[in-house]
Parts: structure tokens; sequence; C-alpha cells
């Protein structure tokens, strides 16, 4: 958990601690394999997988403001080559104001 924390907090200082162990719980087992772990913003499947079930499933948000804030995520994490799926969907979250909703 402190990992996942520590990722964070380097693109949010202020970051909900309780939201980032949410979203690790949800991530559950997926979260053990370093491909699934993490987020590829060069694929385009990937961040369709996102937006359906990330977005939409779980945070209930879809089309256009789904597509800006996995964007938004996406630059915010440029430099990033290991993007962590915690760290990304946590952005993505707060991007749409629902941290409250993992």
């Amino acid at each position: 958990m402190k990992d996942y924390l520590a990722d964070v907090h380097k693109y949010d200082s202020s970051a909900d601690e309780a939201a980032v162990g949410r979203i690790v719980r949800h991530l559950g087992i997926a979260l053990r394999d370093r491909d699934s772990a993490l987020v590829s913003c060069s694929s385009e499947t990937e961040l369709a997988r996102v937006k359906e079930s990330w977005c939409g499933k779980k945070l209930g948000v879809d089309g256009d403001a789904a597509d800006a804030a996995i964007k938004s995520a996406c630059v915010a994490m440029a430099d990033d080559r290991s993007k962590s799926r915690v760290t990304f969907y946590y952005l993505v979250a707060k991007q749409l104001g629902k941290l409250d909703a993992v």
C-alpha cells in the first residue's frame, strides 16, 4: 500500500489515502501481474477498457468526460514509462470528481 500511495503522491501531494486503499482493494489480484498492474496510454484497446470498466461501470461516467479524464491522466503521467494502474485510476477518478465513488 505504501508503494502505491508514494506513486500517487508524485502526482497529487495531498492524495486521499483512503481512496488509494479502495482502488488497491478494487484491483485486487490484478496488481500481482506486472502487465495488468500497468496502464499503456499508447494502446487504444487498453484505454477503451479503462473507459468501459473503470469510468463507466465503477464511476458511472462515460462519453467525452471519461475520454477527457483518461487523456488528462495520460498527459500527467507522460514521463513515467511504467504507469501504475492504481495511480492512473486515482487520477482519472479525481479528474471526474469521483474519489468518493471508488
